[in-house]
């Protein structure tokens, strides 16, 4: 089998979500001190590759921590959107181009090819978002996810989060955002899994992602 990892790396300075501080890595063990190493986290939740809970926009709804693990593997379907420049809209028809496949996946992962950007001031742009079309499918589809290859399901500019509020109403489903490397996953089905970090009443966490694919 062949896994790509679709995860971004944590580190200080990294890209965050504006106005949220950028994670802190801390030495509080060393080698010379202590004879072993140990590093301090501080981070915002929604920190990196990470995934947002049904809890994290509705106080009611189902925190990370109270899915069970198989809510976070399953089998997925890269959606090719690299075609669309600022602004763009992921409408119906590229889920319609997938046909059956995307009816048999688990997990929708867009692939604008926004991550290019990350580092760069240009990724907080204007980038490709899902329409309001697309999010009401994906609520009543019976999946498990959507991922993306940008900072957010919701354009930086959208303050009240109205997909965000469409998607995760139910408390049944989940959103992945800032992953990277969806090229390498080809346009067939794959096993998908991330895993988030499991901690009490979890609005969101970091993940690893990966793709697992079958080596012919």
């Amino acid at each position: 089998m062949k896994i790509i990892d679709l995860t971004h790396t944590i580190f200080p300075g990294m890209p965050v979500y504006p106005g949220t501080e950028p994670p802190r890595l801390e030495a509080a063990s060393t080698y010379e001190k202590d004879g072993f190493r140990e590093t301090l986290l501080t981070m915002f939740s929604h920190t990196g590759t990470h995934m947002d809970a049904p809890a994290h926009i509705f106080p009611e709804e189902t925190v990370l921590d109270a899915f069970p693990a198989a809510q976070f593997v399953g089998k997925g379907l890269v959606i090719d959107c690299t075609d669309l420049g600022e602004g763009g809209r992921i409408g119906m028809d590229y889920i319609h181009k997938a046909g059956a496949l995307a009816e048999e996946a688990e997990f929708l992962l867009f692939r604008t090819g926004w991550d290019a950007k990350w580092g760069q001031p240009e990724y907080f742009g204007d980038y490709p978002c899902i329409t309001a079309e697309v999010a009401a499918y994906l609520k009543d589809s019976g999946k498990k996810g959507i991922g993306l290859d940008t900072i957010g399901l919701d354009s930086v500019s959208d303050v009240s989060l109205k997909l965000h509020h469409q998607v995760l109403a139910g408390g049944k489903f989940v959103i992945i955002e800032n992953l990277t490397n969806l090229a390498e996953l080809g346009a067939g089905l794959f096993l998908f899994c991330a895993l988030p970090l499991k901690y009490r009443d979890a609005d969101g966490a970091p993940i690893r992602a990966v793709g697992i694919l079958e080596e012919k």
